[in-house]
């Protein structure tokens, strides 16, 4: 009978009712290490060019960093897990690679009604404050699962579960609440490095350490701008975010697709998408295709930018003309990343598209393209 569970109990017993796969339970000062590997990675500037990182650090060192008052945290897990292969369209040039988590509903938005939903029903259960938090927070999420025994941080710095592989969406809810806290995961990737080996822009300094700068999930989401040419060939037809190094863990054939949130089943638009029509995106249409998921963050700027690096990657001239049509872009990222595009599928075009352009392109960044030259 329910009441003669206890409260940690009831909390996991109606965490899965609201579709979370994994809840643990941590105390609030469980993780002291987080807030030194923190500072230690942004003073390596791994962090890129994601400024929030560093102006709220002492909010992420630790929970009590964020809210003084917070006693336990709740850590919880939602599933995504895939049901095809993450990496089956590597050899398809002419459609684009969107990671796995962002190809259905937008986790940020249902990650967060679950952990409200949660929240109101331990506010009746056991009067007392709380918070809740999903990714877009202060809240280091990954340690705390961690510490909470959902899993642990692999080589890849991702959580890796026993019953769910690498394909777990983290929130956390923080109470005054004095709860008893699980025990803490423990590292179990033993000598394999298999995600280490599988990252195409070799982001990984040293096993369970990640610099950003590198990582293509980073460049083709959170970065602006041009995307290094160091990394362009490496990032294929990937055109938002990277599976690669989740992919291959092999604890993954323990993650049944069948206990993924309905919520995050693959839209067929997401699965496979044309660069062709990618190419062709304006503001409206980009807002229109990309409602409701996780993508719309970027812009269609960036997305056509990632899209048109892919073209340049695919070996197909038939996708020049798009790429013409991109030369005039108002955003000098995308008009760049055409420039670059064009010059490696179709150099007669790309010549022919200089002697018109060059002398006319007001932007420094897009004219070191047209002068470095038609070929990788």
């Amino acid at each position: 009978m329910s009441e003669h569970k206890s409260l940690e109990q009831r909390i996991k017993d109606q965490a899965a009712a609201l579709g979370f796969a994994a809840c643990g339970i941590a105390s609030a000062d469980v993780a002291p290490r987080t807030g030194q590997r923190l500072r230690e990675w942004l003073a390596d500037g791994r962090h890129g060019g994601m400024i929030w990182m560093e102006e709220r650090a002492h909010h992420r060192e630790s929970p009590a960093g964020l809210w003084p008052e917070v006693r336990s945290v709740i850590s919880l897990g939602m599933s995504y897990a895939p049901a095809t292969d993450p990496l089956a369209l590597a050899g398809e040039g002419g459609r684009g690679r969107i990671s796995t988590y962002a190809q259905g509903g937008d986790y940020h938005d249902v990650v967060k009604k679950a952990l409200k939903a949660l929240g109101r029903w331990l506010a009746a259960e056991a009067p007392a404050p709380l918070k809740v938090f999903v990714d877009t927070a202060p809240v280091m999420e990954k340690p705390l699962a961690e510490a909470a025994g959902l899993g642990w941080q692999g080589k890849h710095t991702n959580l890796v579960s026993r019953d769910h592989g690498s394909w777990l969406f983290l929130g956390a809810i923080y109470t005054t609440l004095d709860l008893l806290p699980d025990a803490a995961g423990r590292t179990s990737c033993g000598s394999c490095d298999a995600c280490q080996r599988a990252c195409p822009t070799d982001a990984f300094p040293a096993p369970y350490q990640l610099d950003a700068r590198r990582c293509i999930s980073y460049l083709t989401i959170e970065h602006a701008g041009a995307i290094p040419h160091e990394f362009r060939a490496a990032i294929g037809n990937r055109i938002y975010g990277c599976d690669d190094c989740l992919a291959v863990c092999p604890w993954n054939k323990f993650a049944a697709a069948a206990s993924a949130n309905a919520a995050f089943l693959p839209r067929a638009e997401m699965v496979a998408p044309e660069l062709a029509d990618l190419l062709a995106l304006d503001d409206p249409g980009f807002r229109q295709v990309f409602a409701g998921s996780p993508i719309k963050r970027i812009g269609r700027d960036r997305m056509v930018r990632n899209a048109a690096v892919a073209a340049g990657n695919s070996g197909d001239p038939a996708l020049a003309a798009s790429l013409a049509q991109l030369l005039d872009d108002p955003a000098p990222s995308v008009r760049g990343a055409a420039t670059w595009a064009l010059g490696r599928i179709d150099p007669a075009r790309w010549r022919a598209e200089r002697e018109v352009r060059v002398a006319l392109e007001p932007d420094a960044e897009v004219m070191g393209e047209w002068n470095s030259g038609p070929l990788p």
